[in-house]
């Protein structure tokens, strides 16, 4: 039980304002007075929660664009005093540590984040795999079977010191189950586009664009059946055997149905998601969930060479990074435009080697923070993973997008409703259609304009201190 005090409580209101409810107890048993202030979304304001110290349990799916961007809640959970446990993949420790938090291995979840960990024979499985098959293979392999590991660990944290709130990837399961076998709130963090269920909106993965007429509710209502009760019905009765194994009662659950009634954040703005009439006033839209701007970083020796030149950054990501389906493609097409290409590869081995030789307006690196490059650059080519495109728009900058893998279609669709992108509709696309594609962004001021405004709203969405804010509220809610 949470000692009492004095604290500040931000009430979100749909027309973007907060109420900062202020309230103090006298005792644990005495009453509590609420005092309402009130600013608007563009004042200023400055958090002042004298919220006591808490114990935060911490699960991430054990890739890299699933932990970035609960490094930066993290990092503000422990500026504030809180206990931040981290239960996340091995190879995510240093950066676990790095934030003040407490790394917490992994003993009955399955922990994929290193390739010796992953048995050899399932990924020549997968590797067999195409389309839907291998949808549900992924779905199964490395998000609804672990849920069950994962919420064990969990269990067993919260048994040895216990936890008042836990925030869990939404991608994973687990979170509702621990809420559901302990009885505390849980806080829902999204790492890719919401997938919450919409009258509005077909199932996540098909990259439909929205429709709210009635035809539109019929086809998405028709789709979301198919979904649940066809194509992965055998995916739903896989994660009633997990909670049947934590002792949890039988509900058929489909991952995209879950939904935290305390918190949904979601580490983008409003105007990159798809219109919602029915998003359940628990989500809150607190923009780019950015990687740490002061992290080490030792300039390559071409690093001037960015500061008088129009920069041009193509990347694909940690996970579809074949060299051969965007980077060299993008490096062929601009090998003759008045640009200096800035290809990074990934932190794998032999992925610069990959690359072959470099045309003479290219540089190469595995790895580039973000906070150093991208004020330097004009246009981002990507293969739409959710993380890189945030930061892109962090920064105010158009992209080119081409990826069909994973949750890339979803992404890549929703980017360019808003103005800011060309979306190539394709993983492997011609280097003509990405030479294209970068005169446009470069000549047309409508893209880098789109860029801005999505820029400026992410500034005043409050990063992970708006996060955070939010967490604390629902800490503050469990305590009364």
């Amino acid at each position: 039980m949470l000692a009492p005090t004095v604290t500040v409580v931000p009430r979100f209101n749909l027309d973007g304002s907060t109420e900062l409810l202020l309230r103090s107890s006298q005792d644990q048993a005495g009453p509590a007075r609420m005092t309402p202030c009130w600013f608007g979304p563009d004042s200023a304001s400055t958090s002042t929660s004298t919220q006591p110290v808490a114990e935060i349990l911490l699960l991430s799916v054990p890739v890299f664009g699933h932990v970035k961007p609960m490094l930066a809640i993290a990092r503000e959970l422990v500026s504030r005093g809180h206990r931040v446990r981290w239960l996340a993949g091995a190879a995510f420790r240093e950066r676990v540590e790095g934030t003040g938090a407490e790394f917490c291995a992994f003993r009955e979840g399955f922990d994929y984040s290193c390739p010796d960990r992953v048995p050899a024979t399932l990924q020549a499985d997968r590797d067999r795999l195409r389309g839907l098959a291998r949808l549900r293979f992924d779905l199964s392999t490395f998000f609804i079977g672990p849920s069950e590991g994962f919420c064990g660990d969990l269990i067993r944290l919260h048994e040895e010191s216990p936890a008042d709130l836990l925030v869990c990837d939404s991608f994973l399961m687990a979170g509702a189950w621990w809420s559901e076998s302990t009885g505390r709130p849980w806080v829902q963090l999204c790492c890719t586009v919401l997938t919450l269920p919409s009258r509005a909106l077909a199932p996540f993965g098909l990259a439909l664009p929205p429709d709210d007429s009635w035809r539109g509710r019929v086809r998405n209502r028709l789709l979301r059946g198919l979904a649940r009760n066809v194509l992965f019905r055998s995916l739903r009765r896989r994660a009633d055997q997990g909670r049947a194994a934590l002792a949890l009662p039988p509900m058929r659950p489909w991952l995209f149905d879950v939904v935290s009634p305390h918190l949904v954040l979601c580490g983008t703005v409003r105007s990159f998601e798809y219109p919602r009439p029915d998003c359940p006033l628990q989500v809150r839209f607190v923009g780019p969930l950015l990687e740490d701007q002061a992290e080490a970083f030792t300039p390559p020796a071409w690093w001037g060479d960015l500061d008088h030149a129009t920069v041009v950054h193509v990347s694909q990501g940690t996970t579809s990074n074949d060299p051969v389906q965007l980077l060299r493609p993008t490096l062929e097409a601009l090998a003759d435009e008045p640009v200096l290409v800035v290809a990074c590869t990934g932190r794998l081995e032999g992925s610069l080697e990959a690359l072959g030789s470099l045309p003479s307006n290219a540089r190469a690196a595995a790895y580039i923070p973000y906070g150093a490059l991208l004020p330097k650059v004009s246009v981002v080519v990507t293969n739409g993973g959710f993380q890189g495109v945030q930061a892109a728009l962090g920064h105010g900058i158009p992209m080119v997008t081409a990826g069909e893998s994973e949750d890339k279609p979803e992404v890549c669709a929703r980017l360019q409703q808003t103005g800011a992108s060309i979306d190539l509709a394709t993983a492997t696309p011609e280097p003509s259609a990405i030479r294209a594609a970068v005169r446009r962004l470069l000549t047309e001021p409508s893209f880098r304009l789109a860029a801005g405004a999505l820029a400026q709203e992410a500034a005043a969405a409050g990063g992970a201190q708006g996060a955070v804010d939010a967490i604390e509220g629902v800490l503050a809610s469990a305590e009364r």
